[in-house]
């Protein structure tokens, strides 16, 4: 859910007429660029200088820090990039020219997310809402999942022939976009096609963890977890009341199974009478992972290993749920955590489906980040609005469901039941901890800030921090997320949106709204925004900080050495403890995405600048009072429209 995203431009081609191959459903459109063309001449992630580093993570340390403190942490950081630091940073370098065909950060980030041992559910597993569909009849639960299972399949079958659109960021469609320049750029050889792409300013993004959106899984190991892909298999997990079920979705020919007779196999599961079973394994999955581990051991000796490869290797998950959504706050809840029963949270993505329609994807975060996730669910809302293969009033096909759909069904003794009750147990008390709660601000968005020529996002961070200073009298840690997608292999890079120059602007407005004139102030936020700007282009150019700091600390671990005092100052400590930990995402395919706190003291902002209203949708535990905080943002945001309007602060 990241920069680059923001204004992503996506424009499909139309299939040409005499394309058999399109025109027959089995494709959502044929790229004329190969989808992976320029995955090879990609820019590798630049190892940022050493000196950059230290001088921006000073800059990030000082409003967080006072005098004293902050005296201590650069003597500490001055130590290290005189010594121990650059010897480290000199091996990094050295591993990274060893290693051209990844980026520094891929191997430490995957070891990052694998290795942590805490249950995915809250800790890293997002979910991005979709849109209801325009046409209120296709929001059916029915109708709505088989259209999307459908889009899924075309969209696995587009990207498997190298037939999807590459993932561009276009800076200047008119010039990039189009069908003369794509004509052209497909003949460049694939070692060149980036400079290609580069000389009219279009930047294409690392396509590398696509392959794993399909037939992958998470599986718990004792200390670090496994990365799972098997994509010879045709299945789709379905999952409903907790039970198991599984159908193809392509048929021994590689073709798609017609949409007829998909609808039949999910009607069928809609109907089944089997009741809820009383120890459902999926919730298993948001276990510890280490406690899940031993577990699933145990559920392999209990003779489930042939069903567990089923589940791991299908295409992915789709939940159909029991209940109808009252709003966006119990939307949230369901589609981040639901009752753990109706879940596989391993997989690497599912796609769930309310009772009413409401659908939404939950993934699973160690394969990859939001850039693929959210391409995917572009192309998926786009082809079932657009083109949907089943309708209101499509009849589903007559053939025998009940031999094409299995239910899977595991033996368990009792130790795995304890497991599972124990597993339960420690969800329900997990997920009772949590608070979402969501605001609109109506009075303004992108249009007016950008006339204002303030960048949106800069604004949006700014009421972040007026907030928090305004409810808990402090400037504290916070973390914005940023995809480094522009570069092979790139993952992500921290924003430190809490500045020197939001902190001042915050007590201007906050503390001392009386004592400046509207022209100070207005200087305040221009000078917030241009210097958020420089963060976050920075950021995506892979010039931030964190990475390389952690990279640095990762290395050294791995060598054994200990931690130099950078690394072991309370004020390192202080500054990854994210207590604002932020996500933008703005596409006409998503109408909601959220997250949990990363910490127990923190909150979890997702949030959206759209043309003309601001919405955010926030999460906390019992540490934070998420509704003061969300009325305390409000009230930051109409303090700045109002000084942008050139009226004094009452």
């Amino acid at each position: 859910m990241d920069q680059v995203q923001r204004t992503l431009k996506q424009s499909l081609p139309t299939a040409s007429p005499d394309s058999k191959k399109v025109s027959s459903g089995e494709y959502l459109h044929q790229s004329v660029v190969p989808t992976m063309h320029y995955q090879k001449s990609l820019p590798r992630l630049p190892v940022p200088k050493l000196e950059d580093t230290i001088r921006r993570y000073l800059a990030a340390q000082r409003p967080l820090l006072d005098d004293d403190q902050f005296r201590k942490t650069e003597k500490n950081a001055e130590d290290f990039l005189n010594g121990v630091g650059r010897e480290l940073h000199q091996e990094l370098v050295a591993q990274d020219q060893n290693n051209k065909h990844t980026s520094y950060i891929s191997g430490p980030w995957f070891d990052m997310y694998l290795s942590a041992r805490d249950s995915v559910v809250l800790n890293f597993n997002p979910f991005m809402t979709f849109s209801p569909d325009p046409k209120k009849e296709y929001n059916d639960q029915l109708i709505r999942a088989t259209n999307m299972v459908c889009s899924a399949g075309r969209f696995m079958k587009t990207l498997r022939a190298g037939l999807l659109e590459p993932e561009v960021f276009h800076l200047n469609p008119a010039k990039s976009d189009t069908d003369r320049f794509k004509k052209f750029i497909r003949w460049v050889p694939s070692s060149l096609s980036w400079y290609g792409a580069y000389m009219v300013n279009a930047y294409p993004l690392d396509m590398s963890q696509y392959f794993r959106l399909f037939n992958s899984t998470r599986i718990p190991r004792r200390g670090r977890d496994e990365l799972f892909t098997d994509e010879k298999e045709r299945h789709v997990l379905v999952m409903r009341k907790g039970n198991m079920y599984v159908f193809d979705v392509v048929d021994r020919d590689g073709n798609l199974v017609k949409p007829a007779e998909i609808q039949s196999h999910l009607k069928y599961i809609l109907s089944d009478p089997t009741p809820a079973p009383a120890f459902p394994l999926g919730v298993l999955t948001s276990e510890n992972r280490d406690v899940w581990a031993d577990l699933r051991d145990k559920v392999v000796a209990a003779g489930n290993a042939e069903d567990l490869q089923i589940v791991d290797s299908a295409l992915f998950c789709l939940c159909l749920d029991e209940d109808s959504m009252r709003d966006h706050i119990h939307m949230s809840h369901n589609m981040l955590h639901g009752d753990g029963c109706n879940r596989w949270f391993d997989k690497s993505f599912s796609i769930i489906i309310t009772k009413d329609g409401q659908a939404a994807i939950n993934f699973e975060h160690s394969w990859g980040d939001g850039v693929a996730v959210l391409r995917f669910q572009n192309e998926v809302f786009k082809d079932t609005t657009e083109q949907p293969l089943v309708h209101p009033d499509s009849t589903a096909a007559a053939v025998d469901s009940a031999s094409a759909v299995r239910r899977l069904q595991f033996k368990l003794d009792n130790e795995l039941e304890n497991g599972i009750m124990k597993a339960k147990e420690n969800f329900d008390l997990a997920v009772s901890k949590l608070t979402v709660d969501a605001m609109e601000f109506r009075k303004g968005g992108k249009e007016g800030l950008k006339k204002c020529k303030l960048s949106p996002d800069a604004v949006a961070q700014l009421a972040f921090q007026m907030g928090f200073l305004r409810l808990y009298g402090q400037t504290v840690a916070t973390y914005e997320s940023c995809s480094t997608a522009a570069f092979k292999h790139g993952r992500t890079e921290t924003i430190r949106p809490a500045t020197i120059h939001t902190q001042r602007c915050s007590h201007a407005l906050v503390q001392q709204p009386g004592q400046h004139s509207v022209e100070q102030l207005k200087a305040m936020l221009n000078e917030c925004s241009g210097y958020h700007g420089q963060l976050t282009k920075e950021a995506a150019m892979g010039q931030g900080f964190d990475r390389h700091l952690f990279a640095l600390r990762y290395l050294a671990s791995s060598k054994g050495q200990s931690l130099h005092n950078l690394y072991t100052d309370p004020a390192y400590a202080a500054i990854n403890h994210n207590i604002l930990s932020t996500s933008t995402l703005t596409s006409p395919a998503v109408s909601l995405g959220g997250f949990a706190p990363v910490v127990p003291d923190g909150f979890g902002v997702g949030y959206g600048v759209h043309d003309n209203w601001i919405g955010c949708n926030v999460s906390s535990y019992p540490a934070r009072n998420v509704r003061e905080f969300l009325q305390c943002v409000h009230k930051s945001l109409e303090d700045i429209f109002t000084v942008l309007e050139g009226k004094p602060l009452s």
